[in-house]
């Protein structure tokens, strides 16, 4: 599966990118697609077969499922 994970800081969205790194998973750092919002305007591209559940942080502002042309709000950090 695809994500991407928006965040409420630049510093945030680095150390998730550390953080995602650290388990072996590619990302990639980049701005927020246009169709998305953001507080810091960027955001972090992922893939994994993990429980989404499990790459949860407190530095997350929203999580996105890449669904092929779609683009699916799955986390919201309220």
């Amino acid at each position: 599966m695809e994500y991407i994970a928006t965040f409420f800081s630049h510093f945030g969205a680095i150390k998730y990118g550390k953080f995602l790194s650290s388990k072996k998973i590619s990302s990639e750092t980049m701005p927020v697609p246009r169709k998305l919002s953001s507080s810091c305007g960027v955001c972090v591209k992922f893939k994994t077969s993990e429980d989404i559940k499990n790459m949860i942080s407190e530095d997350i502002d929203k999580i996105y499922l890449i669904d092929g042309s779609d683009i699916k709000l799955i986390y919201e950090n309220k």
